[in-house]
């Protein structure tokens, strides 16, 4: 039986182009974390990005010596 307090799990599988899973290995090394937890926190960015724009806001990000700024642009 399963705990209240754990979420359940679902398996995909999930095809990526060389240089996608190139770059997925390493995040996961750089920040020494899973792939799956690279995938799980690049989701929930994204899902927060999508959410933020739908409520009319915007994300930028500023350089940290000349303080330029860029807008994301999300398709």
């Amino acid at each position: 039986m399963e705990q209240a307090d754990t979420p359940s799990r679902k398996t995909m599988t999930l095809n990526l182009t060389e240089a996608e899973m190139k770059a997925l290995d390493e995040l996961s090394s750089m920040k020494e974390i899973s792939k799956t937890a690279v995938l799980r926190q690049a989701l929930r960015l994204y899902q927060m990005i999508e959410v933020r724009i739908a409520r009319g806001e915007k994300l930028f990000f500023e350089h940290d010596i000349t303080k330029e700024k860029a807008e994301l642009m999300m398709i």
